[in-house]
């Protein structure tokens, strides 16, 4: 059998294809980050980061300031340390405050910065524990149970009134 020119190039072409639908997968699923602006690293420590992920975004005033580098748990305070990979070209007062958000309802959840008044800036390899932690939808829905099945049984023990 005989290989002729249009083999080659559908081949080449089912090749790219599916190189385009892996790349475009791994976009859309947050897993591939490129990008090659120079950044610099703070560390924000948060009592609980929820769901947050590595790879997860950095933003301000709904632009994308930075990325989310590493996750650890701090042995000493049992605190999570957030490394924040931050973009040069966006530099925040050191008052700035971090708090973890979440896109939707019950979407992927990323970090907020709201900008402080300082005159001084954070420089790379700042500590930021002006923080907010995640809301953890089950944390609320039992706090909300709890307080239910509180008030019920507060309002049973009153006697009825006379009339």
């Amino acid at each position: 059998m005989q290989r002729s020119r249009h083999d080659i190039w559908v081949g080449l072409f089912v090749l790219l294809g599916a190189a385009a639908i892996v790349f475009m997968a791994l976009k859309a699923a947050n897993l591939l980050t490129l990008n090659f602006d120079s950044t610099y690293a703070i560390t924000a420590r948060f009592d609980n980061i929820g769901g947050l992920k590595p790879g997860a975004a950095v933003k301000s005033a709904g632009v994308n300031v930075g990325r989310v580098d590493n996750i650890q748990l701090d042995g000493q305070t049992y605190r999570a340390n957030v490394t924040l990979a931050m973009r040069n070209q966006y530099h925040f007062p050191k008052d700035s405050s971090f708090k973890i958000l979440t896109s939707g309802l019950l979407g992927e959840q990323y970090i907020g910065v709201d900008a402080g008044y300082e005159d001084e800036q954070l420089a790379a390899g700042a500590v930021v524990n002006q923080t907010q932690s995640a809301v953890v939808l089950e944390n609320l829905i039992g706090q909300f149970l709890y307080n239910k099945a509180a008030e019920g049984g507060s309002s049973a023990d009153t006697p009825a009134a006379k009339p």
